[in-house]
């Protein structure tokens, strides 16, 4: 079965030796060559054609950003960006993403040598990933030599804890109400979804009502992805506070290192976060967000999973059609990754599955439709 043929760009030689070995470690993966800048790497996919890119950002003679932006213009193809985890490293990686980047993976802040080994299955499987995902279309494409080769689609097997479910967080509730008479949209992502999330949250006019979101996201990303998601829609975006009163025109973002729960106080929905184990492997979790929707918010919760790797959400969303909430998925053609989204549809989890341009609209149509109608959409 062929190789993912990984280019890795990085000014620094440690980095690019280390980064080698830790692909190489994974059989399905072949580093076809490094580059120290991107000029060198330009040159080199002309050369060797690979199928996916790990790209650094700050880089001598061109910056990752310009080559990137530049790459997707002229010769789309799978990236993932290798970042800091700092306030400035959070939002070049987030530009990044926005211009096309699949995924990124960050270096650990010390000890680069021996601490990256430990990172090995992440990096893997992130590249594994990225072989298997679209990058973003654009309107030129840079003729090569010879064609490129099929990667695998597989994703990379990895030594993890027992999985766990929304169980270990929230027990399921017997009864589910639609207290308050709000509607909230909950929306569910991972890869990819940064983006597709800012796509929807442009559309919303700042009347829109409440939107809860958890994103598969670092700790340190999850601040600045937040402020960037403000700039971009009329809706108040923020990360979520414990406590925080859920309120229309408001977005509430789930910090990168907890669940997202929405919890009816006794006079108003809130944010809650909790410090719980990961579930489904991930932290914050989507299916922690959509059990506790369905238990304070029940057929009022307007469900929606956005591309991702994996299946966190699909059971959650399940739960909430069964108590008559409406769920959508975004389709397979408009998704960098159809994990999420594509597990919830194959399990009959949504009523409805949508291109990512037509759902907000979809979604501000369902706001207007009373619960007890909605409830007879979810059936």
């Amino acid at each position: 079965m062929h190789k993912v043929r990984v280019l890795i760009v990085d000014d620094s030689a440690l980095v690019r030796k280390v980064l080698s070995t830790m692909l190489e470690s994974d059989p399905g993966i072949e580093v076809v060559g490094t580059a120290a800048d991107p000029l060198i790497a330009r040159e080199k996919i002309k050369q060797l054609n690979p199928d996916v890119l790990t790209l650094d950002v700050e880089m001598p003679r061109m910056d990752g950003l310009t080559f990137l932006e530049n790459l997707m213009r002229l010769r789309p193809m799978p990236v993932v960006m290798v970042s800091t985890l700092t306030e400035k490293g959070a939002d070049v990686t987030l530009r990044a993403l926005e211009l096309g980047a699949i995924d990124f993976f960050t270096k650990p802040s010390a000890d680069l040598a021996n601490t990256f080994m430990e990172h090995a299955p992440e990096i893997c499987a992130k590249v594994r990933l990225a072989a298997g995902a679209k990058p973003r279309e654009r309107s030129e494409v840079m003729q090569l030599d010879h064609p490129r080769h099929e990667p695998r689609h597989d994703a990379a097997r990895l030594e993890v804890p027992p999985r766990l479910s929304a169980d270990a967080v929230l027990p399921r509730a017997q009864t589910a109400g639609s207290r308050g008479g709000t509607r909230i949209i909950a929306i569910g992502a991972s890869t990819g979804g940064t983006e597709a999330i800012r796509v929807v949250l442009a559309a919303m006019p700042p009347t829109a009502p409440p939107i809860v979101i958890t994103q598969h996201i670092p700790a340190a990303f999850s601040g600045p992805f937040a402020a960037r998601m403000d700039t971009c829609s009329a809706m108040r975006v923020c990360e979520a506070r414990d406590g925080q009163p859920i309120q229309p025109g408001h977005a509430y973002i789930a910090p990168g290192s907890q669940h997202l729960l929405v919890m009816w106080d006794g006079a108003r929905h809130v944010c809650r976060l909790h410090d719980g184990p990961p579930v489904n492997r991930h932290k914050p979790a989507v299916d922690v967000l959509f059990r506790s929707m369905a238990a304070s918010v029940g057929a009022a919760t307007i469900g929606v999973l956005l591309t991702g790797m994996g299946d966190d959400g699909a059971r959650g969303l399940g739960e909430l059609k069964e108590i008559g909430a409406p769920t959508l998925v975004q389709d397979e053609a408009s998704s960098v990754v159809w994990g999420m989204p594509g597990a919830a549809w194959k399990a009959g989890a949504a009523s409805e599955m949508l291109p990512l341009d037509a759902i907000a609209a979809r979604l501000l149509a369902l706001a207007q439709t009373p619960v007890s109608a909605a409830a007879r959409v979810g059936t």
